[in-house]
C-alpha cells in the first residue's frame, strides 16, 4: 500500500501542471496572468567548415615537402640517402631519379633495346604532367587535340567521313580523298556500324541533322573547337588524313606515341616538339610553364625523366589590369 502511494505521488507531482491547467484564470486581454509553459525549439549548432581547413592544411604540407625535395642547399635530399650514389650498384629508391637531356634519354632507350635483345621496331612514348591551374580557382579543361607530326608514325592515311548535303561540297570532298561523303542518310548506317571512320568532319548547316550521333561518336563528333566543323573542306581533309590524336587523361596527364625506336634521334625529338608545342597552345604562357614533368620510354624499357624546359614557350608575367 505504501509503495502504491509513493508511485501515485510521483505521478501526481509530475502531471499536476496538466491537472490544474483548467484552473488558470485569464484576464480580459486573453492572456494568462500567472507564469505558463512555452514550447521550446532546439536547433543544431552550425559546425565549422572543417573539410576546407583540412584541405588547405594538406596542400600546405605537400608544398613544404616538395620544397624540401628540391632544395639543393640541403646536405642530402629530403627522405633519401644522398644526392649522388658513391657506387655503380645501388638501390634506386634511396637516391633522386636522374633527369636527362632528351638526346641522352633517347640514346639510352636505344642502348636498352640492344642489351635486352628486343625488337627495334617498337613505339616510343612520352608521359607529360600538366599544370592545369589558371587564375583563382579556374582550371584548363581536359582536352582532345590533333597534330600533324613532322615524321608520321604510319604510312596509311586516316579514313575521314564528311557530312554535307551540298552537291558541290560533295564533289570537292571526294576529289580530296574523303573515305565517305553524305548527309542525313549516313546517320543510321553509322549507328548500325555499317560504316566507320577515324575522323568525322561536317559543314555547319548539317549539324542539327546529325545530333543523334553525339552519343555514338562521342569524342570524334564534329566540333568547331577541334577544327572538325567548317566550310574549308580541302583544308580540313588535308589535316585529318595525316594527323595524330592525343588527349588529357586523369585530369592532367598526356600519354601518347611520338615515334619508333628505330627512327633517327632528331626525328623523334621533332615529333615530341610538335606535340608539346600543340599542348602548350591550350594555356596562355603568361600563367607559367604548362608542362611540369616529362617521361620517355619505349614499349619494353624503363622510364626516364627528361628536361622539357627548352620545348616550352617563353614565360611572360601576367599583366594586372
Amino acid at each position: 500500500m505504501a509503495a502504491c502511494m509513493r508511485r501515485f505521488g510521483k505521478v501526481f507531482i509530475e502531471q499536476r501542471k496538466y491537472l490544474f491547467a483548467s484552473c488558470v484564470h485569464y484576464p480580459p486581454n486573453g492572456l494568462p496572468a500567472g507564469p505558463h509553459n512555452l514550447s521550446l525549439r532546439y536547433f543544431a549548432a552550425i559546425k565549422p567548415a572543417k573539410k576546407e581547413v583540412e584541405k588547405n592544411k594538406k596542400e600546405e604540407q605537400r608544398k613544404a615537402i616538395e620544397e624540401k625535395k628540391t632544395d639543393l642547399t640541403r646536405h642530402k635530399p629530403y627522405g633519401l640517402a644522398a644526392w649522388i650514389p658513391t657506387d655503380d650498384v645501388y638501390l634506386t629508391r634511396y637516391y633522386p631519379k636522374p633527369v636527362y637531356e632528351i638526346d641522352v634519354a633517347i640514346q639510352k632507350l636505344k642502348r636498352f633495346q640492344e642489351l635486352d635483345f628486343t625488337d627495334p621496331k617498337q613505339y616510343v612514348y612520352i608521359d607529360l604532367r600538366l599544370d592545369m591551374k589558371l587564375e583563382k580557382k579556374k582550371k584548363v579543361d581536359p582536352f582532345v587535340s590533333t597534330v600533324n607530326l613532322p615524321h608520321p608514325l604510319k604510312e596509311d592515311l586516316n579514313k575521314v567521313l564528311v557530312f554535307t548535303e551540298n552537291a558541290e561540297e560533295t564533289e570537292v570532298a571526294e576529289k580530296n580523298g574523303a573515305a565517305f561523303v553524305g548527309g542525313e542518310e549516313l546517320v543510321q548506317k553509322i549507328l548500325d556500324d555499317e560504316i566507320s571512320a577515324d575522323f568525322y568532319i561536317a559543314v555547319p548547316a548539317i549539324l542539327p541533322k546529325i545530333m543523334g550521333l553525339k552519343n555514338k561518336l562521342r569524342k570524334v563528333f564534329p566540333k568547331s573547337k577541334r577544327g572538325s566543323v567548317g566550310t574549308n573542306i580541302p583544308k580540313m581533309l588535308e589535316h585529318f588524313k595525316t594527323c595524330s590524336e592525343y588527349m588529357v587523361e586523369n585530369d592532367c596527364y598526356i600519354k601518347t606515341k611520338i615515334g619508333m625506336l628505330d627512327m633517327e634521334k632528331d626525328m623523334i625529338i621533332a615529333n615530341m616538339g610538335a606535340i608539346i608545342k600543340d599542348a602548350c597552345s591550350h594555356k596562355p604562357a603568361s600563367y607559367g610553364p604548362f608542362i611540369e614533368r616529362g617521361i620517355i620510354c619505349s614499349a619494353t624499357s624503363e622510364a626516364l625523366i627528361f628536361k622539357v624546359n627548352h620545348f616550352l614557350p617563353e614565360h611572360e608575367d601576367v599583366k594586372e589590369t
